[in-house]
């Protein structure tokens, strides 16, 4: 019988816990105008991407970067050197939230 209530009391103590932190809310701070309010942002977080995927070296050779805004996402794409032959890197990044949709690398 002691058993059973020292299970019952256990185990209500541990839903009540559970309840608590569940309903807690998780307090953040948004900029007003996203976490990626302009191209100099955009590019800064295109690098930190490419580089560990494309070799800082090869993403060195892309500058200068173009970031360009539409519809709330940020595309940074690096410039083709003259007379070269092939593509270049791309990314897409979420304004609002630095969300990172879409890398790719032309060839």
């Amino acid at each position: 019988m002691k058993s059973t209530l020292f299970t019952g009391i256990v185990l209500a103590i541990s839903l009540a816990v559970l309840i608590a932190v569940a309903g807690e809310k998780k307090i953040t701070f948004k900029p007003k105008e996203g976490y990626v309010p302009n191209a100099e942002t955009a590019i800064k977080i295109a690098l930190a991407v490419w580089a560990p995927i494309y070799g800082a070296d090869k993403i060195e050779k892309e500058k200068p970067f173009q970031a360009t805004l539409s519809n709330g996402i940020w595309t940074v794409t690096g410039t083709l050197p003259a007379g070269m032959v092939g593509g270049v890197a791309e990314i897409d990044i979420a304004k609002d939230d630095a969300r990172i949709l879409r890398v790719i690398h032309g060839k």
